[in-house]
């Protein structure tokens, strides 16, 4: 459960994250980081896939800033992956909406 987000920190569980992170069912990986900056391609969502989600949501800044390639895009819907892309703070929103119903992995840009 994300309790809040601001520019540049989010907490969860307790804890504050002041880097990009994924949230998968049972972990956080803080710190993560994409081969380009402000875009997402599949590589750098490749540990995601392994897990087989039902949903994937894409926090794309505060301002919206980091892109999400075509590719991500077609390999969700091929996959028949529900794939949520959203500025962070409504993309949180939808995190706890959603984490609770099907299996959800959250991928967070804090930032810009």
């Amino acid at each position: 459960m994300i309790e809040s987000y601001t520019f540049g920190r989010m907490e969860v569980n307790g804890h504050t994250y002041t880097s990009d992170l994924i949230l998968y069912p049972d972990k956080v990986q803080d710190s993560w980081w994409r081969e380009t900056g402000h875009r997402l391609s599949l590589k750098d969502i490749k540990d995601v896939l392994k897990e087989e989600p039902e949903v994937i949501i894409i926090g794309t800044g505060f301002t919206g800033l980091m892109k999400v390639e075509e590719e991500v895009k077609q390999y969700a819907q091929d996959n028949r992956i529900v794939l949520v892309i959203k500025k962070t703070k409504k993309a949180v929103q939808n995190f706890n909406e959603i984490a609770t119903k099907k299996k959800t992995v959250g991928a967070f840009h804090l930032t810009c």
